[in-house]
């Protein structure tokens, strides 16, 4: 298999989601992603390169991680900056921790690797209607990498789905198109400036790629995150109306509730993890549902 070789940087193989996608699911997770959105629940994807996770509360203070980093750094106990500027993640000091106060949050691996873990699960694939879905991050962010596992997993019969910012070269998203049955297509803040200030990117390419894909044909969910003071609103509401009602091949759309996850991984990873807000009400997100069901005639669930 001439993919099987590709190399990608993956931090985290899920197994049995069924939120991911139809049916029975493996996601893959690719570090790397080029926006910065504050509520993010996968903040050990901003990064391209493997990271090191901290527990400080697991932490016995033995001093086995400095005694076992090659590079003579110290200070993991007190998480210190210093220490986090020069780590190259080698992983020395996870791998000595008695603890398990130290985890890796990055593992390169082949797409022959990858996909014999996934393929482990074909029997719920098949039961289920389920299969494989890219995650991350933003696995276009490892475009070579995308490309070449999901070209060998349909080989193997697998359905995939690809979930995904729109944000990234218009080229390398249309030459993984043939491979994906199913794109989830995030859509997060309506309008241009609100964008830049929350993700950190222009909305102008999102949309493009997304109305592109479209017009190829494509399937679509589109997948919309819900925070709290952000972009629970007419506005957004609208917006979301709008670019629904636009697409011709838009199978679902899925309110996404805010959830505070990202905020302890911030701090293991030696982040600000300030900023956080409540999750959203329930209720408030099914009346909004059923208004933009009943505006686009498409099916809206809050997840």
């Amino acid at each position: 298999m001439q993919d099987a070789s590709v190399k990608g940087i993956v931090f985290d193989i899920q197994h049995f989601s069924v939120s991911d996608g139809p049916g029975i699911r493996t996601v893959v997770f690719l570090k790397g992603c080029p926006l910065r959105c504050n509520w993010c629940h996968n903040p050990e994807s901003y990064s391209s390169l493997p990271q090191v996770m901290a527990y400080a509360e697991r932490c016995a203070g033995c001093g086995a991680c400095v005694a076992a980093c090659p590079h003579g750094l110290e200070g993991l106990r007190a998480l210190e900056q210093r220490w986090r500027e020069k780590c190259i993640a080698c992983g020395s000091c996870v791998a000595a921790c008695p603890a398990g106060a130290l985890e890796m949050a990055g593992t390169t691996m082949t797409v022959g690797q990858v996909l014999e873990e996934v393929l482990e699960d074909m029997p719920f694939y098949r039961s289920s209607g389920g299969g494989v879905t890219l995650s991350g991050g933003e696995p276009m962010a490892q475009a070579e990498f995308a490309l070449a596992f999901a070209r060998a997993a349909r080989a193997q019969g697998l359905h995939v789905c690809m979930e995904t910012s729109g944000y990234c070269l218009p080229d390398r998203l249309m030459a993984i198109r043939p491979y994906v049955d199913l794109f989830l297509y995030d859509y997060k803040v309506t309008g241009e400036e609100l964008h830049r200030r929350y993700t950190g990117v222009s909305q102008q390419p999102i949309l493009e790629n997304l109305h592109r894909l479209d017009a190829s044909g494509a399937e679509i969910v589109l997948r919309c995150p819900m925070i709290p003071g952000v972009n629970i609103d007419p506005e957004h509401e609208a917006g979301i109306v709008a670019q629904a009602s636009a697409l011709h091949h838009l199978r679902q759309i899925h309110l996404e509730p805010y959830h505070n996850i990202g905020l302890s991984k911030r701090t293991r990873l030696g982040m600000d993890a300030s900023g956080g807000t409540d999750a959203p009400s329930r209720q408030t997100l099914t009346e909004m549902a059923e208004r933009i069901a009943a505006k686009t005639g498409r099916e809206t669930l809050v997840m």
